[in-house]
């Protein structure tokens, strides 16, 4: 990772980019009064597939899931 000031990053924005685009760099670091601020990384190329439904079948749902409520909130309050 790495990291270029402000003034930096203004007079070479065009290299920084094409460094990232090249794979050179997986992210660089803008830092303003050497507090880090922004990061430049390279968008996906390929976005993520569709992810509704990528569970379906791998378990059942209870018919009352509401059932337990009462012992997990009992369990999140620390209540014997």
């Amino acid at each position: 990772m790495r990291s270029v000031n402000m003034l930096q990053a203004k007079s070479s924005l065009s290299r920084l980019v094409e460094a990232i685009e090249q794979g050179e760099e997986r992210e660089i670091v803008i830092a303003r009064n050497g507090h880090p601020v922004a990061k430049l990384v390279p968008i996906n190329k390929y976005p993520p597939g569709k992810r509704i439904g990528v569970a379906k079948g791998l378990f059942e749902v209870p018919d009352n899931i509401d059932m337990h409520n009462d012992d997990v909130a009992r369990l999140f309050m620390s209540e014997p």
